[in-house]
């Protein structure tokens, strides 16, 4: 992914995208990468755990620093016949990850130019520290955003926005990026220069207790009822709904509920 994202823009920083459900068979387990191919994450010889190695529940995938992409110089020497292919892959293993079944939190501690915000903007949730930096910055090189940057900003922060930020080529700071709902969250760098990355893994926890199947529906009808109208929007939702009746999980809700205990949902 991170080679892909490279002829888009500089994924560089840190930059690190987090993906948490309760646990599930469709949950991303240890070392386990996105459909598409091992590049989508680090090397398996790291791990990949959060640090709460009591919640055993918790996954966390993430592209930091050490995975920038690829160096604009390098970009120049490619051949013209070669950008298409080349950007058509990023845009697919981007769509890979905004349709993975489970949220998806990026955390912005550094900078997110280019496909590092397209990245980003696949994402369910970004969060991001005060000194980040984020843009679409492809208009500066005579091209635009090909990996879902001019439908996904647009969709997050109005049209009018968005066309403004693509324009110019502008790059905002997390403080900005707030003020225009690029992020749902910003927060103050610590000594470590990982406070994005902490405030998406407290994030992720509170989702940990959740219905796993209820989140994977969830997570469908919002994204397609987005792209349709209210009265298929909501039949979108009946149909999503209906899939979570017959779980073994609403049971158990149910049954914790009048127990007064914490479900034990298994994902079924």
């Amino acid at each position: 992914m991170a080679a892909a994202l490279g002829g888009l823009g500089l994924l560089h920083g840190r930059f690190r995208l987090a993906a948490a459900a309760a646990a599930t068979s469709s949950t991303l387990g240890p070392r386990t990468p996105v459909r598409g191919g091992a590049a989508a994450f680090p090397s398996a010889g790291r791990s990949y755990g959060s640090e709460a190695k009591e919640e055993e529940e918790l996954r966390v995938r993430y592209l930091d620093e050490e995975h920038k992409g690829a160096d604009l110089k390098e970009r120049a020497k490619m051949h013209s016949s070669e950008v298409g292919s080349f950007v058509s892959k990023a845009r697919a293993t981007i769509n890979e990850m905004a349709n993975l079944p489970v949220p998806t939190i990026a955390a912005i501690d550094g900078t997110a130019l280019g496909g590092g915000l397209e990245l980003a903007l696949a994402c369910d949730i970004r969060v991001a520290a005060s000194s980040a930096k984020m843009g679409l910055v492809e208009t500066k090189l005579a091209i635009i955003p090909g990996a879902g940057g001019t439908q996904r900003l647009p969709r997050t922060i109005g049209v009018s926005l968005a066309k403004e930020l693509i324009f110019s080529a502008r790059i905002v700071d997390g403080e900005e990026a707030k003020s225009i709902g690029l992020i749902s969250h910003v927060v103050e760098q610590n000594e470590a220069g990982d406070a994005a990355y902490r405030r998406a893994l407290a994030l992720a926890r509170e989702f940990l207790p959740q219905g796993p199947v209820a989140m994977r529906v969830a997570k469908l009808a919002i994204d397609q009822g987005m792209e349709v109208d209210l009265v298929t929007g909501l039949a979108i939702e009946e149909a999503c709904y209906a899939q979570t009746i017959p779980t073994k999980d609403r049971i158990e809700g149910l049954l914790a509920f009048k127990e007064k205990r914490s479900p034990r949902y298994k994902g079924e």
